[in-house]
């Protein structure tokens, strides 16, 4: 049994060269869509998920100090992030451990910047945060997530839930 335990380390890059500076990373949240359905032949309301669409999402960079890259990152031009991570598993047939990599695309615009703060001998908790249209996410080379807002592709653990929609819209 192959048990996961966690990220390594991680690198990302930015635009296809390394992102400088120290950083962690929050992945958006995936909130689908929803409209309340009621009415004659229904016991009250259905809060219906949109198919294949999502709510606003946000991914957040959280910097240690202030650094020329996440000044950059306030730019109104588009973004490409390519992460691209360790991750630790236990194998317990085997007895001992393997590494799996995992890789996350997102793309996406500046919505907001925190400076931080300027206090001696800490960090300053600068960040930056990208309102995120694309997500790519994939574990030992197999796409388990692709979330293309402006193509209409909702790719999940290879399901297109949107291939119809396109089609429908003449996309295809």
């Amino acid at each position: 049994m192959k048990v996961p335990e966690k990220l390594i380390n991680f690198r990302v890059y930015k635009n296809g060269d390394d992102l400088i500076g120290v950083a962690d990373i929050e992945l958006p949240s995936l909130e689908a869509m929803t409209e309340t359905t009621k009415g004659a032949g229904i016991a009250g309301e259905i809060d219906g998920p949109v198919m294949g669409h999502f709510s606003s999402m946000e991914t957040v960079l959280n910097w240690r100090t202030l650094e020329k890259t996440n000044i950059e990152l306030v730019s109104p031009d588009g973004v490409t992030l390519d992460c691209r991570g360790a991750q630790q598993l236990w194998d317990s047939g085997a007895g001992k451990y393997i590494v799996r990599p995992v890789k996350c695309v997102i793309q996406g615009v500046p919505k907001k910047t925190e400076l931080g703060k300027l206090d001696v001998g800490t960090t300053t908790d600068t960040s930056n945060t990208l309102e995120t249209t694309y997500i790519k996410i994939s574990i030992d080379g197999e796409t388990v997530l692709e979330i293309d807002k402006y193509n209409y592709i909702c790719n999940i653990t290879g399901t297109d839930f949107l291939s119809a929609v396109r089609k429908a819209l003449g996309l295809n």
